[in-house]
């Protein structure tokens, strides 16, 4: 009975013993709506089956089928299989709860954007769910400018003394296990296109399997059932039901925000929430889409600019039990503790610095390559704001032959000889092609602009140029790539480019 429900229990939901819950009249009022959307998820779940690319032959000996050789670019897959094979999320799960059950040292390595920190507090929230202790449950964050392959951040990573290794929307290279020693176990939780993983790592990659899936939504269909079935391992007895209940639907609803935040981060608020996504109706109705843009574009600013701290995000996320204590400039009335208000002002702030930094860069005039195909906008800026530019660019510049967008940036790594760079298909191409990243299509599809191909394609034209770039180019599909390469002349990519 929620009248009854709502009557008995006036609590003033500020004090500490509600600041871990969302409004706890709404969570009693919804709650037979959030039964009937997580019964409609399980549905879709059982009627779809799953895709996967796994690590070859150098499967981690854990509880739970042994992840399968990964398929090659002619591999036909199934858009059944979405978003990752039924034996690799059946792996991967096994391999968080055995993680949680081991209680042993364990490290997440979230990617940096608001689609990796969403991911990663999924399978954060998890995993403690599932009884580890948040004391052993490290955090890091790879430096400015590195990556988790990188030498010096894999000493880094030893350093922890880690047992249980999960990385998140990190994308993926061939090379030595990212966590070295002959007992640490390692999961990879990613979407961005590679064929090739790190030795010794159990691998849950979206890559293959159109539509493809963000980190966080990947995250979110491994995580969910795992969650979920911890209230019905434990039911709750008469005396603690209603908290018990609260409890469970309080993390399913911090669940779909947090996929929703991390979809929408890297697919845009425009993005339509389509079969075979997961149905987000009930979280936009609570939350609405433009506080969870907003939301995207908070935690998305302290990592581009030049200081780079990317905790202030991470800690903001973690210290918040909704998506609107983070639009909240000045939330120290709304009962968050002090340390994240903290955190929550650092977004704000870095968000204006971003702004003012795109503000100045964004005018630079574009040049174009020989072919037309693509255009070349030239920044030095301590931000990261060259994805920005070549997002703003690549809606606005129309041209019969034009594909791509490119903004390099040549200060990112100020006083290291290196240009960061970041390329975007041109919307005049995709209205061309017909490739739109709203209807969830694959960017695969025949006559899609392929930017990857166009990189690698161009880079061969000039010699030594792919060499400097080394193993620096990736992108999440094919549709969208970030890179850098050794400055070797004045003009170098440019002239190709």
């Amino acid at each position: 009975n929620c009248d009854h429900f709502r009557s008995a229990h006036p609590y003033d939901l500020s004090l500490p013993p509600f600041r871990a819950f969302t409004s706890l009249h709404n969570l009693a009022f919804e709650s037979f709506s959030l039964n009937m959307a997580t019964l409609s998820s399980k549905k879709r779940l059982r009627t779809s089956s799953f895709g996967c690319i796994a690590a070859p032959e150098a499967g981690l000996p854990i509880s739970g089928p042994s992840p399968v050789s990964a398929p090659n670019s002619s591999t036909a897959v199934s858009n059944s299989e979405w978003p990752a094979s039924d034996e690799a999320i059946r792996a991967a799960r096994s391999f968080l709860k055995e993680c949680a059950t081991a209680r042993l040292p364990t490290l997440l390595l979230p990617d940096k954007d608001a689609d990796g920190l969403c991911g990663g507090l999924i399978i954060y929230r998890t995993l403690i769910s599932l009884g580890l202790p948040a004391a052993l449950l490290s955090v890091h964050f790879v430096a400015k400018g590195s990556n988790v392959h990188a030498p010096e951040e894999r000493e880094k990573i030893a350093e922890y003394g880690a047992k249980y290794v999960v990385v998140v929307d990190q994308g993926s290279r061939g090379g030595p296990a990212i966590a070295d020693g002959n007992h640490v176990k390692s999961l990879l939780v990613d979407h961005h296109w590679s064929e090739e993983f790190p030795d010794d790592i159990l691998v849950l990659s979206a890559a293959h399997h159109p539509p493809i899936a963000t980190s966080s939504t990947l995250a979110y269909v491994l995580c969910l059932p795992l969650v979920m079935a911890c209230s019905r391992s434990s039911p709750p007895t008469s005396s603690d039901g209603a908290a018990a209940m609260i409890v469970v639907f309080d993390i399913k609803a911090q669940l779909d925000y947090l996929c929703a935040i991390g979809t929408m981060g890297d697919l845009g608020a425009a993005f339509r929430w389509e079969a075979p996504f997961p149905d987000m109706k009930a979280c936009f109705k609570r939350w609405t889409k433009k506080v969870l843009s907003e939301a995207v574009s908070l935690l998305n600013a302290p990592r581009r600019t030049a200081k780079y701290d990317v905790a202030s995000a991470w800690n903001a996320l973690l210290g918040t039990a909704s998506p609107r204590a983070l639009t909240n400039p000045s939330p120290a009335s709304t009962g968050v503790q002090e340390a994240v208000v903290r955190h929550i002002k650092r977004l704000h702030q870095a968000r204006a610095e971003v702004k003012a930094e795109v503000e100045r860069c964004t005018h630079t005039a574009p040049t174009f390559s020989g072919d037309g195909r693509v255009a070349l906008i030239r920044i030095s800026s301590g931000a990261q704001v060259h994805p920005l530019i070549a997002t703003r660019w690549a809606a606005t510049l129309r041209s019969v032959h034009l594909e791509m967008v490119m903004c390099a940036n040549d200060g990112y790594l100020a006083g290291r000889g290196l240009t960061n760079f970041a390329c975007r298909v041109a919307r005049c191409a995709t209205s061309r092609t017909g490739d739109t990243p709203e209807s969830g299509a694959a960017a695969a599809e025949e006559g899609a602009v392929d930017v990857i191909a166009m990189l690698e394609g161009y880079a061969s034209q000039v010699p030594g140029l792919r060499e400097a770039m080394g193993d620096n180019l990736h992108g999440d599909t094919n549709r969208r790539a970030v890179g850098l390469y050794a400055q070797m002349t004045s003009n170098g990519c440019g002239v190709s480019c």
